[in-house]
């Protein structure tokens, strides 16, 4: 499969990411009580790293960051490890 050149069409198109921070598994039970201000817990640690897909492909892993500047104050991701994504998606 051939690499996109930047002055393909494609390379414009965007494509969503997912970053997951953590998994809950609650019994139905607990879930069917949560309210406002409930706090679930999750299987990951703050330190942990997060995890980004296309679909349901893993590719990469990083940390939250918090922008500066004008951004001050929104998420970001700083990468610690990419897969390979030039053997496609």
């Amino acid at each position: 499969m051939s690499e996109i050149s930047d002055s393909s069409p494609f390379a414009q198109v965007p494509i969503e990411i997912i970053i997951s921070v953590g998994r809950a598994r609650p019994p139905v039970k607990d879930l069917l009580r949560l309210g406002r201000d409930a706090v679930l817990a999750l299987d990951r640690r703050v330190d942990d790293p997060v995890e980004l897909y296309v679909g349901d492909r893993l590719i990469a892993r990083g940390e939250l960051t918090e922008l500066d500047g004008e951004n001050a104050g929104q998420l970001a991701v700083r990468l610690t490890e990419v897969a390979n994504l030039k053997a496609g998606l």
